[in-house]
């Protein structure tokens, strides 16, 4: 038997599943494409997390696009973070080309041209679905890891929630979070010492100053109502294909803060929302985060440890999370090895680094007889990625170089027009974009500071009405007692008194 024969055994058996699967291309070996040796991901594992790496340019985006439109055709919602902003083309069918013609031809699978239903959502004020979540929903523990604060004011941020939950003040916004903690050292001072200790100044400045930065971001615009049920990233159309999610992110890159905020408390909310229901035969929902370095490069030691555990638990939940980058190494390693699947595109050796890198890269593959997978990582074609999977039993498949499928929808944006139509269809749109300002902390301490101030003043002014009422009735009395004189005065001032008095002196004197 041959070395291609074997190879295609190999192939065969490795990519062969009982259940459900989808179809990413047709694997290669010595740089030929092996007619309809096609590469399959059986859904079953779909959950167990995966990424896509390479460089700029290799066609990671097309492989995301890919991905999604075959979960979808599956029935399975997906949700995207678009952060170039190339993905809203999803929404609309392939134009078709001649090279994709060819590549499917190479690849033994024809081409089909197909739109799929697409759902348009935003962090910021750009037009889709707005997602919102309130700071109640976060917790003190998530907003302490979120803001990167010290243990001691962790603890204040604890009480704060604890105060809040005992007198019934939602926690809405960052208004409202700002309120109670400027609440916390001056009105209600005393208060919250008498019930819970006293609570520095000084912490509660470097707390808001915290906030603060994260309003500069844009959480003003993410923290509110209505929150964002994720149930409704769980929708299926008339047709039974899931709904592509995909987020707008093209105004967030230099708000690497908010983009992660946003995502650990979606995550958080997933993990606490959606129900128990461990390796089922297909994932509830796969989750694509294009530019992952946004999330690590600036997050604390706590926010990636929240990360890992987050992803670690939550495919029992039947939720797969993907990861898209340039570099493999810009994924934690204790995240990237809670990854199952693993396509990469070509990588580019131009420096020292660079190769030290590639080949640090290629030990994260399983061993092959058929390729030189330090060599192959530099020699791939656009379009062109080393895929390694899981198999049904959670074992790697084959690790095999793979000629990857052209997407079904257009590769390219919506228009401006394009996008208003599918927004003036989206029943999320009238769901969300409703702006909410219902009573919370901000109105309620401010009410009762207006009542303790008009309590303060009410009392000051009976204590003021006391102090005149005592002083006038000390005048009404030293009034009398200076009347019980007026008889005898009335005689010694009288004339007749006075002629005596000074009748008398004129005997004495002479």
């Amino acid at each position: 038997m041959g070395k291609t024969e074997d190879f295609l055994n190999i192939i065969q058996e490795g990519n062969t599943f009982k259940g459900d699967f989808i179809t990413v291309g047709s694997a290669m070996l010595d740089g030929k494409t092996l007619p309809k040796a096609f590469v399959n991901i059986p859904l079953k594992t779909m959950n167990r997390h995966g990424l896509i790496a390479g460089a700029t340019g290799t066609g990671k985006t097309k492989t995301l696009q890919v991905l999604a439109e075959n979960l979808s055709e599956k029935g399975i919602p997906v949700l995207l973070m678009d952060i170039k902003g190339d993905l809203s083309g999803l929404a609309k069918p392939s134009p078709g080309h001649p090279k994709i013609e060819e590549r499917h031809e190479l690849i033994g699978l024809p081409f089909e041209s197909k739109a799929f239903p697409v759902e348009v959502l935003t962090l910021s004020e750009q037009d889709g679905v707005r997602l919102r979540a309130t700071v109640s929903e976060f917790g003190p523990v998530l907003i302490s890891r979120i803001l990167d604060v010290s243990e001691t004011q962790a603890g204040i941020i604890a009480v704060i929630f604890k105060y809040c939950d005992d007198h019934q003040l939602p926690l809405l916004d960052l208004k409202d979070f700002k309120k109670i903690l400027q609440y916390a050292t001056d009105e209600g001072k005393e208060e919250f010492e008498a019930a819970y200790g006293r609570i520095s100044t000084s912490s509660t400045g470097a707390i808001l100053r915290k906030i603060v930065e994260l309003e500069q971001q844009g959480g003003d615009l993410f923290f509110g109502e209505r929150s964002f049920d994720p149930q409704d990233l769980l929708r299926v159309n008339e047709e039974g294909r899931g709904y592509i999610n995909i987020i707008r992110l093209t105004d967030i890159q230099d708000r690497p803060k908010l983009f992660s905020t946003f995502m650990l408390s979606l995550l958080a909310e997933i993990y606490s929302t959606f129900p128990e229901q461990g390796d089922g035969e297909r994932p509830e929902l796969v989750l694509f985060i294009d530019e992952a370095h946004l999330i690590f490069d600036e997050a604390s030691k706590a926010l990636l440890n929240q990360i890992e555990s987050i992803i670690k638990l939550i495919r029992s939940k039947g939720v797969g999370i993907y990861f898209v980058t340039q570099d493999p190494t810009d994924v934690p390693e204790s995240v990237l090895g809670q990854l199952g699947l693993k396509i990469q595109h070509a990588l580019r050796a131009f420096t020292a680094k660079d190769r030290k890198a590639i080949k640090l890269t290629a030990e994260n593959y399983p061993e092959t007889d058929y390729y030189d997978t330090t060599e192959v990582l530099t020699s791939l074609g656009t379009g062109e990625a080393l895929v390694s999977a899981l198999d049904e039993k959670g074992r790697p498949t084959p690790l095999v170089a793979t000629m990857m499928r052209a997407p079904m929808s257009r590769m390219d944006i919506l228009t401006e027009t394009e996008l208003s139509e599918l927004l003036s269809k989206s029943n999320l749109v009238k769901k969300y974009n409703e702006t909410v300002d219902r009573e919370s902390a901000y109105e309620l301490l401010n009410k009762k500071i207006e009542v303790a101030q008009a309590k303060e003043t009410q009392e000051k002014a009976q204590q003021e009405q006391k102090t005149i009422e005592k002083a006038q009735r000390k005048q009404t009395a030293s009034t009398k007692r200076d009347n019980s004189l007026d008889p005898l005065i009335k005689v010694v001032t009288s004339p007749s008194f006075i002629r005596g008095v000074f009748g008398i002196l004129n005997k004495v004197l002479k």
